[in-house]
């Protein structure tokens, strides 16, 4: 964690910072949000949709003021031309049986449309997608992959509060997708200098 950096576990530290006091940024985990400018109002929520709509739930609940939300973190990308830095223009929860669901009589929600995007599609699973089948699978309803932006919207939705998606490729969600731990360093780095750069 870099020095200074306003970082704390299901919670959010307002102070001063280049970006502003409305805007809370998440992150599930804490190597994605190393280089966050110092002060901003953070969330780490550990990883999973269900620990990210549980902290960010509490941290709405307790924190009114909260205008915007942005979500920070990797991705899987699930077509080989996908790489760098992505805002997508919608996400969706790959892994809820929505079709059986809606036959049944229970329609649920599963696709959030977000603003500002750049028409690219994030799937969102509790899944570590790290095989070349279930890439193929996905790569018809997506262009990449991670474990938390559909249930960030969900929640965010729910407030009725903005809320956008920055991701940055680090593998092809295949077998390479377990060397993670080595490439989250440089796409952290990346995050930090989009929030300088974008939300200011």
């Amino acid at each position: 964690m870099s020095s200074g950096n306003q970082v704390s576990d299901n919670r959010s530290v307002p102070s001063d910072s280049t970006i502003a006091a409305n805007v809370l940024v998440v992150s599930a985990t804490r190597a994605e949000a190393r280089y966050v400018p110092a002060g901003t109002r953070l969330l780490i929520t550990g990883i999973g949709k269900v620990a990210a709509s549980l902290a960010l739930t509490r941290a709405l609940a307790q924190e009114p003021e909260i205008t915007q939300i942005i979500n920070i973190g990797t991705a899987g990308a699930l077509h080989d031309q996908h790489s760098g830095l992505f805002v997508p223009s919608a996400v969706l929860e790959h892994d809820i049986s929505s079709a059986e669901l809606k036959q049944m009589g229970y329609p649920v929600v599963d696709r959030w449309e977000l603003p500002s995007g750049d028409g690219t599609v994030l799937a969102t699973g509790d899944t570590f997608v790290a095989d070349s089948g279930r890439r193929a699978e996905l790569a018809t309803r997506a262009d990449l992959v991670d474990m938390e932006g559909a249930a960030i919207a969900h929640v965010a939705a729910a407030f009725d509060i903005e809320c956008r998606l920055i991701k940055v490729v680090t593998d092809s969600a295949d077998e390479g997708a377990m060397d993670w731990p080595t490439l989250v360093d440089d796409a952290a780095a990346r995050l930090g200098d989009w929030l300088v750069a974008n939300a200011g």
